[in-house]
C-alpha cells in the first residue's frame, strides 16, 4: 500500500508521527486532527486506520512502517468492508446526533471481529452537537486499549474544550502551491479529456479553494466557479447601490447554504488581512475589500465573521439561505460610506 505522504507530501509529518508512535508502541487512544477543508485529512485518516489494522506492516523495524497491502486487513479495507472500522459524519441535520455517538461506544468497547483493534472516525468533529460531545466525553474518559478514535475537526469550527483536553492533537498544513498544483494536475490528468478542466480554471480554483487540493479538484470540476463569479458580481453591484438585495441574495441562494457562507467568510478573513496590512486571499475580491478596509475599523472584519458564525449555527436549523444572504450582505453594506448605499 502506498505511503500517502509519497502521494500527498504535507501530510508527511502528521503520518510520520503516527508511524513512530506505532513503531514505539505509544499510541495515543484519541487523536484530534485539524486543517483547512479540503486538505486532506479524511485520507490521512483513512491511510492511518489502514496502517493501525494491517496485520504485517511493512518497514516496521526501521520505524516507519506502512501498510503491506496484501493482508486480509489491508484486503477488507481495500473493498470497504472492514468490520472493525466505523465512520461517523453529519446526517441530514448536518450535525452529527447523540444517536451516532452511542453507537460509536458499543463498537467502543465489544471486541474486534477481525482485526487487533478497532478505528473509530468521527469526520468533522467540529459538527457534533451538545448532547453528542456530552455522549463522547465518556468513551474519552474511559479509554479502551484496542480502541483508537480519530476525530477529524475543519480549522476555525470549534469544538468543546472539554473533547480537545482528553485528545492529542496533530494539525494538518496547507500544501505551498508547488505541491497543490502537482496534485491538482495529477488528478485532472486521470479524468476524462472531455471533463479536464482548463489550466486557468485548475489555477482560479486553487486560489478560491485557499490551496486545499482536494477543495480545488471539486470546485475545478464542479459548478463553483461560475455560481461565485456570478455572485461576486452581484456583490460589487448591491454594495455601489445597483441592485435591491434580494436580486443579490439570489445569487448567493444559488450557491447553496455552505459554500455561501464559506464566501463570506474568506471575504471577511480577507478585509482582516487587509485592514492589518496584510494582502487578500482572494485577489478578485481585493480591491474592493481594500477600499473597505481603509474607511472602517479593523473590528468591523471580526463582526462580519461573528454573522457568518451565527448563519451556520442557524444551520442547524435549516435556516433559508436567501434570507440568511439578506442578512449578510446588509451588514456588508452597513460598511460602506452613507452616500454609497442603495436608496
Amino acid at each position: 500500500m502506498t505511503d500517502i505522504a509519497l502521494e500527498m507530501p504535507w501530510l508527511q509529518k502528521s503520518w510520520q508521527v503516527i508511524q513512530h508512535r506505532l513503531a514505539e508502541g505509544r499510541l495515543p487512544h484519541a487523536l484530534l486532527v485539524t486543517g483547512e477543508c479540503g486538505v486532506g485529512k479524511r485520507a490521512w485518516a483513512d491511510a492511518v486506520s489502514g496502517l493501525l489494522l494491517c496485520a504485517a506492516p511493512v518497514n516496521m523495524q526501521a520505524g516507519a512502517p506502512v501498510a503491506c497491502g496484501k493482508c486480509r486487513q489491508c484486503k477488507l479495507l481495500a473493498a470497504s468492508s472492514h468490520p472493525d472500522v466505523r465512520v461517523y459524519a453529519p446526517e441530514k441535520s448536518r450535525m452529527i446526533k447523540v444517536d451516532q455517538i452511542r453507537s460509536l461506544s458499543t463498537f467502543a468497547v465489544s471486541s474486534p471481529q477481525v482485526a487487533g483493534r478497532k478505528i473509530a472516525v468521527i469526520d468533522r468533529a467540529d459538527q457534533l452537537n451538545i448532547n453528542s460531545a456530552n455522549a463522547l466525553l465518556k468513551t474519552l474518559e474511559e479509554p479502551v486499549s484496542d480502541f483508537v478514535l480519530l476525530l477529524l475537526q475543519e480549522s476555525g469550527r470549534p469544538v468543546l474544550p472539554t473533547i480537545r483536553s482528553r485528545c492529542q492533537v496533530l494539525s494538518i498544513p496547507v500544501p505551498s502551491t508547488e505541491q497543490a498544483n502537482q496534485w491538482l494536475a495529477s488528478k485532472v490528468a486521470n479524468l476524462e479529456s472531455d471533463k479536464q478542466p482548463s489550466a486557468e480554471l485548475m489555477a482560479k480554483s486553487l486560489v478560491l479553494a485557499g490551496n486545499a487540493p482536494r477543495l480545488a479538484l471539486e470546485y475545478a470540476t464542479g459548478e463553483f466557479p461560475a455560481l461565485r463569479d456570478e455572485a461576486f458580481d452581484k456583490f460589487r453591484q448591491f454594495m455601489k447601490g445597483q441592485v435591491a438585495v434580494a436580486e443579490a441574495a439570489k445569487a448567493f441562494k444559488a450557491l447553496g447554504l455552505e459554500d455561501m457562507l464559506w464566501l463570506f467568510e474568506g471575504w471577511a478573513a480577507d478585509l482582516a488581512r487587509l485592514s492589518a496590512g496584510g494582502k487578500a486571499n482572494d485577489p478578485e475580491a481585493g480591491e474592493m475589500l481594500g477600499f473597505l478596509a481603509g474607511i472602517n475599523p479593523a473590528w468591523r472584519a471580526h463582526e462580519l465573521l461573528d454573522r457568518v458564525r451565527d448563519g451556520r449555527a442557524a444551520g442547524v436549523y435549516n435556516a433559508n439561505p436567501e434570507l440568511e444572504a439578506s442578512r449578510l450582505l446588509l451588514a456588508w453594506r452597513d460598511l460602506m460610506p452613507t452616500k454609497r448605499r442603495a436608496s
